[in-house]
């Protein structure tokens, strides 16, 4: 099983944002940054889970278990279900990808034990 743990980051809020995946597994260790552009803090967490999903589809990992420090992502996917508009189209996108994959695992992690994660998206954000 390959362990994807992915952050959001926004410099304001909004912000300029960048999106950190780090990739464990199969004798893989992969480091990640994506700048994002100017959006909320919450819609980076969910474009880090996007890009975590279009990058693990593109290497054939069938089985993959995310690792986020956002209640609010993991809820969302976990329910399949998110109260604010804003952040609808980006959880139907994820539920699209999830469905391409064998196995489908996410897990809220602490801030703590994502910090590898959380590098690579502020680092992204300087990449803008």
């Amino acid at each position: 099983m390959i362990e994807v743990y992915i952050d959001g980051a926004s410099a304001g809020d909004p912000g300029k944002s960048g999106a950190g995946v780090f990739i464990k597994g199969n004798g893989q260790n992969e480091q990640l940054s994506f700048p994002l552009g100017v959006m909320t803090n919450h819609e980076a967490e969910f474009h880090a889970l996007i890009k975590a999903l279009e990058v693990c589809l593109h290497k054939d990992f069938k089985i993959i278990s995310i690792r986020t420090d956002s209640q609010l992502v993991e809820h969302a996917v976990d329910k399949q279900f998110v109260k604010n508009t804003l952040y609808a189209p980006m959880l139907k996108k994820v539920l699209e990808l999830v469905e391409l994959f064998d196995l489908f695992f996410i897990k809220w992690i602490p801030s703590s034990e994502n910090k590898v994660a959380d590098k690579l998206a502020r680092s992204a954000i300087l990449k803008q």
